[in-house]
């Protein structure tokens, strides 16, 4: 069956922040310019967009970014733009002659921030410093004009007020070294080449602010070129990655999605010198999901449409699918799993691509659920969940545990190999009831996909860690993909249920690893609450005759997993 890539209505990719010599050139209305540069010979082009926007960002870049202002009502969505990646404690300074809009930027920043379109704001010229408390937290404005010098700043506590408040400071030069080096400068001027009133607004990032200002103009320029940059922003719910989601609303109901997600840095080098994420084989970049996403829409099934992109920064506007999904307070709602269950089916009856295409001259390589791989995850049990647990196992249970899960995993290797979305489950799926057949399913989170076997997704759908699924019913969904792939000459269900077993047992001890891990490192307990369930879903698998090594290695180290607390 041949593959063709699904229409993504995508807009070219926002050009790449580049490091660039400072010139000047036209800017159109929230049409951007960016000019970085940093001290030293070596230039990384990666850290420029690398951790950005709301999301974070480090290096001691300068980013330039010049917006056009035409009117007021330009500056006030000026004011929304920049209350969109403001965090507490940031400081943003106000330049510009008498008559510039400071003020006018100011005012509209602080009602924004208030949640108050009637806040009068007034100048702080003679108080100096007004202070406000804001749903936002504590913002402080001041003006500077009528200083001495910086020594005049201590007297008015400015290191306590700016350590927590979002500052606004009109006349910073007054303030000499008292600014935070970590700012964002914003320079109002007239423009004299536009219309009467217009305005030119020139935004320089130091420090911090420049990795998060590259990536707030790379979400405008890619919200103004797919249309969507008059949507209105609502944070969504994010998962267990560093990746964040917004809702964005058009004036009209519409709905789409945010998806920002830029390349993270390597973490440490665990085995031949290569990180964790590049041995699990997790997607370290918006192409993968770009190239999926399109994969799975020419099989028309449910996913994403791409409706714009910033391949290099990480930024992806996608069609919104919804909220509406596969289970309710009860737990899985039976027809809409079994049409999850049909769907997986009809996709692993045909032969599928290793290779997709992300853009112009660019693919994705599918990698291979290896050896390695499958390993390294169910490793995440002795580096998390047995130091917290039982402290300690003997030297040679480590070579033991490695050597049960060679000898069981490798018959699943060698067998047949599709598409392995590897997170199927209910988190990630939605149910479409306006569209037909099994494009009622949408499917979402899927960049992590690799080439592995068939069983290894209706597990996790029939395992899943989110939510629990009883045995019967279980049992009534394996019938229902058995029964959907046999008319497959190449389909066994005897090799399918022992690799269904095996995958199950190893993904419930890579979640074991990986909750544990959530909860110690990372500051998220609510996690643990799904430890129970992981564990009744591992002893289960353990009962095949096919994970018998395993079983064995777990009765005799961990015996508390397999016998209950």
């Amino acid at each position: 069956m041949s593959l063709i890539s699904a229409p993504t209505h995508a807009s070219p990719d926002a050009a790449a922040v580049r490091d660039l010599p400072v010139t000047t050139a036209p800017a159109t209305p929230l049409q951007t310019v960016i000019h970085s540069a940093r001290p030293g010979p070596r230039a990384n082009r990666r850290a420029n967009t690398a951790d950005a926007g709301r999301h974070g960002a480090q290096g001691p870049y300068v980013i330039t970014w010049t917006v056009d202002l035409p009117d007021e009502a330009a500056t006030r969505h000026l004011a929304l733009i920049l209350s969109e990646t403001l965090k507490p404690g940031d400081m943003i300074t106000l330049s510009g002659d008498l008559g510039a809009g400071k003020s006018t930027l100011a005012r509209a920043l602080l009602r924004i921030l208030a949640n108050d379109p009637e806040l009068e704001a007034p100048s702080p010229t003679f108080t100096l410093i007004q202070e406000y408390e804001t749903p936002f937290g504590e913002v402080a404005h001041a003006d500077l004009y009528r200083l001495s010098g910086a020594d005049d700043l201590i007297e008015l506590g400015w290191e306590e007020i700016t350590r927590h408040a979002l500052t606004l400071v009109e006349w910073p030069d007054r303030a000499g070294d008292m600014l935070s080096p970590d700012r964002l400068d914003v320079l109002l001027q007239m423009d004299p080449a536009g219309a009467e009133g217009s305005r030119v607004a020139v935004l320089t990032g130091h420090g911090k602010w420049a990795g998060r200002l590259a990536m707030t103009r790379a979400i405008r320029t890619v919200f103004q070129k797919a249309g969507w940059d008059k949507a209105r922003r609502t944070f969504l719910q994010g998962d267990a990655s560093s990746r964040s989601y917004e809702r964005l609303i058009r004036p009209n109901g519409q709905t789409a999605v945010l998806m920002v997600s830029p390349r993270q840095p390597d973490g440490p080098p665990i085995r031949r010198g290569k990180p964790y994420s590049a041995i699990a084989h997790l997607a370290e970049s918006v192409h993968a999901f770009v190239a999926i996403a399109n994969g799975l829409r020419s099989l028309s099934i449910s996913a994403p449409a791409i409706l714009g992109r910033d391949l290099d920064a990480g930024v992806l506007l996608v069609e919104d699918l919804g909220a509406q999904g596969v289970i309710n307070e009860n737990g899985p709602i039976p027809s809409r799993y079994e049409e999850a269950v049909r769907l997986l089916a009809r996709m692993h009856a045909v032969q599928l691509p290793h290779t997709l295409p992300v853009s112009d001259g660019v693919d994705h390589v599918i990698p291979p659920y290896d050896m390695e791989a499958l390993q390294i995850e169910v490793d995440l049990l002795l580096d998390w969940y047995v130091p917290a647990t039982v402290r300690t196992l003997p030297a040679l249970a480590r070579s033991q545990f490695t050597g049960a899960w060679v000898d069981v995993l490798r018959p699943v290797i060698a067998g047949p190999q599709t598409w392995t979305l590897r997170d199927y489950h209910s988190p990630n799926l939605l149910w479409l009831p306006d569209r037909q057949g099994l494009q009622r399913i949408g499917v979402i989170d899927f960049q992590d996909a690799v080439l592995g076997h068939p069983a290894y997704d209706v597990m996790s759908l029939l395992q899943d860690a989110r939510v629990t699924v009883p045995p019967a019913l279980e049992l009534q969904l394996l019938r229902a993909y058995a029964s959907a792939r046999a008319s497959d000459p190449e389909f066994d269900m005897a090799d399918f249920a022992a690799a269904y077993a095996v995958l199950g047992a190893q993904r419930a001890t890579k979640l074991l690893g990986i909750f544990m891990r959530l909860d110690r490192r990372d500051g998220k307990p609510q996690y643990l609450a799904h430890l129970p369930r992981i564990k009744r879903y591992l002893l289960r698998n353990l009962a095949h005759p096919a994970l018998a090594p395993v079983k064995k290695w777990y009765e005799t180290y961990l015996i508390h997993v397999v016998e209950g607390d």
